[in-house]
């Protein structure tokens, strides 16, 4: 076998690869020989058939296979020897096309190589991290939001009229065509208006009604309506409004703190105090990461894989085209040319990227498999009861576990570089904090 390079320029790599016919005819024959032995032929017994009769039935086949193993064996040794790693999957292509049986097989291999990485001084990295403590008034705050969302609704004065936000008691029935339908009705039904809980335009037109009064309200089902005899039709529903309500925070007392899994309202502050304090840490932490990214993105410079920068930039260009046009959710689309603030944006993801594969292989940094279960079940509670299926899907798809799998790698080279980093504490206010995230969301 023969390997001779045809391209070195800068991280492209090519290689003509020449497996002679001598190679194959010797590789096929070791694969008859420990074949034959389990083979059965009409008259002949088990393992006697004659090599040169084995040759004529199964030799065809047993040549692709032995071209395909040679040349995979070939590509292996390369890369071993040399100490190159594809940044993409390389291109092997048979360069005689107008093979038969006896001649040397002739490849060309192509491939871009990911570069060398420099060695960085984690230890001269320094970083400020951001600290907040849960003040009084942030307890306070969060607390008097979680009386809102246990609200109580308390009746109006006498003759007022329903506003947005309000809770509606009313009895309802509902027909199309003049014929009431099943399902369309209902007694003391509380409807909160703005909820948008029925079919839309249902609730605005019962803002200003008063109790007791009679109300017709006319809609129409969506066309994707669930039950389709109802779907894309006009429907009338008349109500008796029997109650206006005003919503009225609830108390905050222990009786709030137990609806809430604390054992009275000093505990349920501590509940909070710690809560938001994670939240707090967990911004500062993402602020610090970009900060690192940055740093760390000064620190090296080194060639980048064409193709890598290219699937990148499109990858970025394509993201950002359809957050523009979030209502085109298939693919169907004009072409999308990256910008040069696309390519820029990819270098530096390319880069970063790469650097910090490179650190966490010399570190062993390893993803386990609790921490990918972790992962795909907490993404698994996005499709409730359907989350065995997800659960599965993910098993047999090596794509998505990949997917799945980098973001933690990369949290776990970043925690890494930290520990070594210089890191100084700063205590700061949530909204200098919030200042720090919105401007880190704005680069």
């Amino acid at each position: 076998m023969q390997v001779t390079e045809t391209l070195n320029d800068g991280l492209k790599r090519g290689y003509a690869i020449t497996v002679t016919a001598a190679e194959l005819e010797a590789k096929v024959n070791e694969k008859l020989a420990e074949a034959q032995p389990e083979i059965e032929m009409k008259g002949f017994r088990k393992g006697k058939v004659p090599m040169p009769l084995l040759k004529k039935q199964f030799g065809q086949r047993l040549m692709g296979e032995a071209m395909q193993e040679s040349i995979d064996g070939a590509m292996s040794k390369h890369f071993e020897e040399s100490g190159d790693r594809p940044a993409m999957q390389p291109e092997v292509k048979m360069t005689n096309e107008d093979w038969k049986e006896g001649d040397d097989v002739e490849v060309a291999l192509s491939y871009e190589a990911l570069p060398a990485i420099p060695e960085v001084d984690l230890k001269s990295v320094t970083l400020e991290k951001l600290v907040v403590k849960a003040s009084e008034a942030d307890v306070e705050e969060a607390l008097g939001n979680l009386a809102e969302t246990a609200q109580n609704f308390e009746p109006r004065k006498k003759g007022s009229k329903a506003k947005d936000g309000d809770q509606v008691v009313m009895d309802f029935v509902g027909k199309v065509d003049g014929e009431a339908f099943e399902g369309g009705a209902a007694e003391d039904y509380p409807l909160v208006l703005g909820s948008n809980s029925f079919i839309p335009g249902f609730e605005d037109q019962l803002l200003g009604v008063k109790a007791g009064e009679e109300k017709t309200v006319t809609v129409s089902f969506p066309e994707e309506y669930q039950a389709t005899h109802l779907a894309g039709k006009e429907a009338q529903f008349d109500c008796t409004i029997k109650e206006v309500k005003q919503p009225v925070a609830a108390t905050i007392d222990d009786e709030l703190a137990k609806k809430f899994g604390a054992e009275d309202l000093a505990a349920l502050k501590v509940q909070i105090g710690e809560r938001l304090e994670a939240e707090y840490a967990g911004a500062s932490r993402a602020v610090m990461k970009r900060a690192l990214l940055d740093a760390l993105d000064k620190l090296v410079e080194f060639d980048l894989p064409p193709s890598l920068l290219e699937a990148e930039a499109g990858q970025i260009a394509h993201q950002l085209w359809h957050d523009e046009n979030p209502d085109v959710t298939g693919h169907d689309h004009p072409e999308i040319t990256p910008t040069d603030e696309h390519q820029k944006l990819a270098a530096r993801r390319v880069r970063l990227g790469l650097l910090l594969a490179e650190l966490g292989q010399k570190a062993e940094v390893e993803v386990t498999d609790a921490e990918m279960t972790q992962a795909i079940m907490n993404q698994a509670r996005q499709y409730p009861g359907q989350e065995r299926q997800f659960f599965e899907f993910v098993q047999q798809n090596q794509q998505m576990q990949q997917q799945m799998r980098a973001p933690i790698f990369e949290d776990k080279v970043v925690d890494y570089i930290f520990e070594l980093a210089t890191v100084t504490d700063k205590e700061v206010g949530k909204d200098d904090l919030q200042k720090a995230v919105e401007a880190m969301e704005d680069e």
